[in-house]
């Protein structure tokens, strides 16, 4: 059985310093696993205002392809996480999967917030749609990467092409009520596990506080566990033979009205 791991990693964190070192300590038993991680989890979070910063922007980006390696080498069979590319006018917010060092696309970030710390909206932009599930570890994955999740047909539809677990990557705040009632309908819409991780900390001298809180949400829609301060890694067991029994369960066997249909009015006539 394969367990997939929720984190919440440190606001500014960088590949190969202290905080890093005890990151990698909690995942020594831990070979036969998936990792999710918080949502472009290095450095200091970026797009906080407008104007678009190049400058900001490309810096983000590199730290993010020197620090490939480093996630490569976690003992773990698989990382799941989102990245920065600069495409040379604005960036994309990329998902993808590590497995014995081999990178692999698996998403790219389709919806984006704009207010004040998050203001994605004139940071991003989208080059590859779609919502897609592939097979890690032995485990069937879809991906909605933090504001994704608000979006409960994205979860059905990636429920629908038989995903086991739903990864989310999240950089949100200290308010984490939305974030668990999507992940509940996320799971009972879909009959996919959820696992999501959260940034935790903020910038020195900023006001902009990310909440941590990473959760997991059983295939049923309940929730399992949650990260803290004292337990910032936590893992949930996907069983294969529960995801594939919540398929065909209420709501998720529900057909949708097959859009090539023709609907022909009724007229009643006055008696």
């Amino acid at each position: 059985m394969v367990k997939a791991w929720s984190v919440e990693w440190p606001e500014g964190l960088l590949p190969g310093d202290a905080a890093w070192e005890e990151i990698t300590r909690q995942f020594v038993d831990a070979e036969n696993d998936i990792l999710i991680t918080n949502e472009m989890p290095f450095g200091f979070w970026q797009p906080t205002r407008r104007p678009f910063d190049v400058h900001a922007a490309r810096e983000w980006a590199a730290l993010h392809e020197r620090a490939l390696d480093t996630l490569s080498r976690l003992p773990v069979a698989a990382v799941i996480s989102s990245r920065p590319v600069f495409t040379g006018n604005r960036l994309v917010n990329e998902g993808f999967v590590l497995i014995e060092g081999r990178y692999d696309f698996l998403h790219q970030k389709h919806y984006f917030p704009s207010e004040a710390g998050w203001e994605e909206e004139s940071w991003f932009e989208l080059q590859r749609p779609g919502f897609d599930v592939v097979k890690v570890a032995g485990v069937k994955v879809g991906m909605l990467i933090c504001t994704e999740l608000m979006f409960v047909d994205k979860a059905r539809h990636l429920g629908k092409a038989g995903a086991d677990l739903i990864a989310v990557p999240r950089a949100t705040g200290v308010d984490h009520r939305m974030w668990k009632t999507a992940a509940s309908m996320a799971g009972i819409a879909s009959g996919a596990c959820i696992v999501s991780s959260n940034r935790v900390g903020s910038r020195p001298g900023s006001k902009l506080v990310f909440g941590g809180r990473g959760f997991t949400v059983d295939s049923d829609g309940f929730e399992v566990s949650t990260t803290s301060a004292e337990k910032p890694s936590i893992a949930l067991e996907i069983d294969l033979t529960l995801t594939s029994a919540a398929k065909c369960r209420y709501p998720v066997y529900v057909k949708e009205p097959d859009p090539t249909d023709s609907i022909v009015p009724t007229f009643r006539t006055a008696s």
